[in-house]
């Protein structure tokens, strides 16, 4: 993909190339960069970004970063999106200063808030999300061909997440989130419906029907294997989003929510819940290509 590079790629080398052209850096430089957390290992000290154009160093592209102190990548995890600066030398470089770049929901708002608590109480929600690193609990719902779709029949693949209602029209939510979709269809063409699948569940069941679903997923060329679009009855639909921390109710005829996108590795376990739409989705795809690479497949394919 242009202007992205594997992870293994060293930032020294990078700097050096740019330093061919005759150009001397000062002692040190720092650079902003943002970007979208892959993994993170902080036994080397070091974490692995999908980052934004840095500007004055180098374009968009995947690559691992060093710390000093491995209490700096403390609340850092996979598909948190990330601020930090970067202190480049002629020998050396490393990450400092790095925030965790939180998504403002609508739960900012204190009526917005005290609403939703509200409607969780109601619905019987008390349990938290899963957490990273956890499995994720099976569950079983119908997708835009009317066939029933549970989470543990794709053990030993990986598997996206997203949700949306399909009256939304808002093109910074439900649309970006479709549309990241897309371009995952369109990225992993050749994992997906075989080694990778992606799971588009609404919040809207009582109007988002398999026949609405199945006109939805048009508009998107949606590969009915690889790419589902799911519903089910509101009680199933409430328990699966309160996996994940997706929140929704209606408010004057349409839905206020928020928004999550997460990733769940071959053995069922949540390896990112992103919250929002802070990512490109270039940064989405690496960090799916990321978790494809993690390990070999647990088992051969099969036909759906």
């Amino acid at each position: 993909m242009p202007g992205r590079v594997a992870a293994g790629v060293v930032l020294v080398a990078v700097v050096a190339a740019a330093l061919a052209g005759g150009t001397a850096l000062a002692a040190e430089k720092e650079y902003a960069v943002k970007g979208m957390v892959l993994s993170v290992d902080p036994a080397a000290k070091r974490f692995t970004v999908s980052h934004e154009r840095i500007a004055g160093l180098m374009d968009a592209m995947t690559m691992p970063f060093e710390v000093r102190q491995p209490g700096e990548l403390r609340g850092v995890a996979a598909g948190a999106i990330v601020e930090f600066t970067l202190v480049v030398s002629e020998e050396s470089s490393f990450a400092t200063r790095i925030t965790v770049r939180r998504y403002r929901t609508v739960e900012r708002d204190p009526a917005t808030a005290r609403r939703l608590s509200v409607m969780k109480r109601m619905a019987g929600v008390t349990s938290p999300p899963v957490a990273t690193g956890a499995k994720v609990p099976d569950f079983a719902l119908i997708d835009q061909t009317g066939r029933r779709v549970t989470l543990s029949s794709f053990i030993g693949e990986v598997v996206v997440v997203n949700f949306l209602y399909t009256r939304c029209a808002l093109p910074q939510f439900c649309l970006r989130m479709a549309n990241n979709f897309g371009a995952l269809q369109k990225r992993f063409s050749g994992e997906v419906g075989r080694d990778l699948r992606l799971l588009t569940i609404t919040f809207d069941p009582e109007l988002d029907t398999p026949e609405v679903l199945a006109e939805y997923a048009s508009r998107w060329q949606a590969n009915p294997v690889g790419w589902r679009f799911l519903t089910g009855s509101a009680t199933e639909i409430g328990r699966v989003c309160a996996l994940f921390g997706q929140e929704a109710f209606p408010d004057e005829g349409l839905m206020n929510h928020s928004l999550h996108t997460a990733v769940i590795d071959r053995r069922g376990t949540l390896v990112a819940n992103i919250e929002g739409n802070q990512f490109t989705p270039e940064q989405l795809g690496d960090l799916v290509r990321a978790t494809l690479n993690v390990e070999r497949r647990l088992q051969p394919p099969r036909e759906r």
